[in-house]
């Protein structure tokens, strides 16, 4: 072997190495190149909008996106558009079970590919590792997934997210009566994994129990709850005596007219001890500091019945929820299949998720004002869960969907995204039909359908000045996400205006300022808050100079590049 040879297989091993060192927690998986990482290296996307697909109801209602494309390059522009603005990311991923139903670098990978699994990993990493980015301090992160993947993708979410933020697996029970076609064990149930952004993020009170609702039955200005005995009996049934003063057999004292408690003995207070009625002597469910500390936080109810002090804890509307999901709405074929089939009036989409599922996901982790985000949209469960719960409690939630046009499940129906998910949400919010005729009142909300494009750069690390100017004339409508006014009120060779929501968006595309004072005069006769993205070679050059009480100025197309080229280096 020549000496040159040599030494570019030392260089080539010692990179496979560095590899190997990255991918600790014993998840080790050959990294394969992926064509769209690869594409993003020379070409960055930008949005397009689909007119004819929008769907505009009244400003009142929220924006929802819709964003057809391969998600890498859809989580890349979200990275510019919707950074740490994410409440709650939720996918249902391919399963990679070997059918032929998952295509890596446009080629389906079978279950006999030595690769499988590794190809599955890196295609899931790069998408994990934009997604990220994407959520608030306070978001969520849900991944379904069934047995499959279900140990290498447990490994590579706590790398990702860290171990320190998974908050739950939960189990799913989908078909309660097994795939007819397993072997050995018939599958009747698949996964979520639950990760917070942030330690110590709780899930938000809800009930998902039908069956515990009623329970709820009281309110006060914290929320709904329902109140039970605060003492409980221990051991076989029988009580404790005072002689044996286990630890959390204690006093308390109570003031006469029921607004103190105390753990000691005051005057005008009457000593309360833990007994039942029946006068057997119990322990408290507490110990002393933790009672009176939720006495006073108002978590204790304390009141006489029958001439007899009785004491009751609140129980709110969050319990602890079970990591075993077994209620007959999470079933995947009525709620999931058959409702599909009355929206759309035929059977073209496999496997989509219980609606009622989503339902619940979404009460536990996106509060009434969310944005939600779901990159492998397929069927569109994801948005038309977030409609349902705003008509449910009133909240003004939004959703972006990823998805992409491929051909859906060899049905020779279209592709997913306009086959099946837009024409999914479009019935959900316009109102349809059922198969028996039956009129389904729609659910009023707003849409606009987006397709990924791409701009040609030549080379991320180092964009020549013609590519920036061709970004900055091809990123009006991602721009316009990004400020949330997605409606074009005009266009020419100088500028791009939009408008929604109260506010302004404009794009200043030239260098030559020559028609700039034009377009801000233009803008101030609106007399609306504004932003104004001015071309410009570096940061910060014209923010202090053309600034105004209504407009906020910023750069184009730098602050693009910079977030590309982030990406890029992940």
């Amino acid at each position: 072997m020549k000496e040159s040879d040599l030494q570019k297989k030392v260089v080539e091993l010692e990179a496979q190495v560095r590899k190997l060192k990255k991918n600790n927690l014993g998840l080790v998986f050959e990294d394969k190149e992926e064509d769209v990482v690869e594409q993003s290296k020379t070409q960055v996307p930008v949005l397009k909008e689909v007119v004819k697909n929008r769907l505009e109801l009244d400003e009142a209602y929220p924006n929802n996106l819709m964003i057809e494309g391969d998600n890498y390059l859809a989580l890349s522009v979200l990275n510019y558009t919707h950074k740490k603005n994410i409440d709650l990311i939720y996918i249902d991923p391919p399963y990679n079970t070997g059918a032929k139903n998952w295509k890596y670098n446009n080629d389906y990978v079978d279950k006999d590919d030595e690769y499988r699994h590794s190809k599955w990993l890196s295609f899931m990493r790069h998408r994990l590792n934009l997604a990220k980015d994407l959520l608030k301090d306070g978001g969520f992160f849900v991944c379904a997934i069934d047995h499959n993947e279900l140990f290498t993708l447990g490994i590579l979410l706590d790398k990702i997210f860290g171990e320190e933020n998974r908050i739950g697996v939960v189990t799913v029970v989908h078909q309660a009566r097994g795939r007819w076609m397993d072997k050995n064990f018939s599958a009747s149930t698949e996964f979520m994994l639950v990760y917070s952004k942030k330690k110590g993020t709780n899930i938000r009170n809800a009930v998902i129990d039908n069956t515990k609702k009623e329970q709820f039955n009281l309110k006060d200005e914290i929320g709904s709850y329902y109140l039970k005995d605060y003492i409980v009996v221990q051991g076989g049934g029988g009580g404790v005596t005072k002689k044996d003063k286990p630890a959390f057999w204690y006093p308390i004292y109570v003031k006469k007219d029921l607004s103190d408690a105390s753990l000691e003995k005051k005057s005008g207070y009457e000593e309360v001890l833990p007994i039942t009625k029946a006068g057997r002597e119990l322990t408290w469910i507490t110990v002393p500091e933790t009672f009176i500390e939720r006495y006073k936080q108002g978590e204790v109810v304390i009141k006489r019945e029958d001439g007899r002090i009785v004491i009751y804890r609140k129980f709110r509307e969050q319990q602890i929820i079970p990591t075993h999901w077994i209620d007959p709405k999470y079933n995947a074929t009525s709620h999931g299949t058959l409702l599909l089939e009355k929206i759309l009036g035929k059977n073209i989409f496999e496997y989509p998720k219980s609606l009622y599922l989503l339902i619940d996901i979404l009460k536990l982790t996106a509060g009434p004002d969310a944005t939600v985000l779901d990159f492998f949209a397929g069927s569109g469960t994801t948005g038309h869960a977030v409609l349902e719960l705003n008509k449910e409690d009133g909240g003004n939630r939004k959703f972006i969907l990823c998805t992409n046009n491929e051909n859906n499940n060899g049905s020779g129906t279209g592709g997913i995204a306009e086959s099946v998910c837009y024409p999914r949400i479009k019935a959900v919010i316009n109102g349809y039909k059922n198969k028996k005729g039956e009129k389904v009142a729609g659910i009023s909300s707003n849409l606009s359908y987006y397709k990924t494009d791409l701009v040609d750069i030549e080379q991320i690390h180092k964009v020549p000045d013609e590519a920036k100017i061709r970004i900055t004339y091809e990123a009006g409508e991602m721009i316009a996400v990004r400020e949330d006014t997605l409606g074009e009120v005009e266009k020419n060779d100088w500028w791009q205006i939009f408008e929604g929501k109260g506010k302004l968006t404009a794009i200043y595309f030239k260098e030559n300022k020559a028609k700039l004072a034009e377009l801000i005069a233009k803008l101030e006769k609106k007399n609306l808050p504004t932003a104004l993205y001015i071309f410009s070679w570096g940061k910060n050059e014209y923010k202090g100079e053309y600034s105004t009480a209504n407009i906020r100025v910023e750069d184009i197309p730098e602050p693009i590049i910079e977030v590309y080229k982030e990406l890029n280096r992940i």
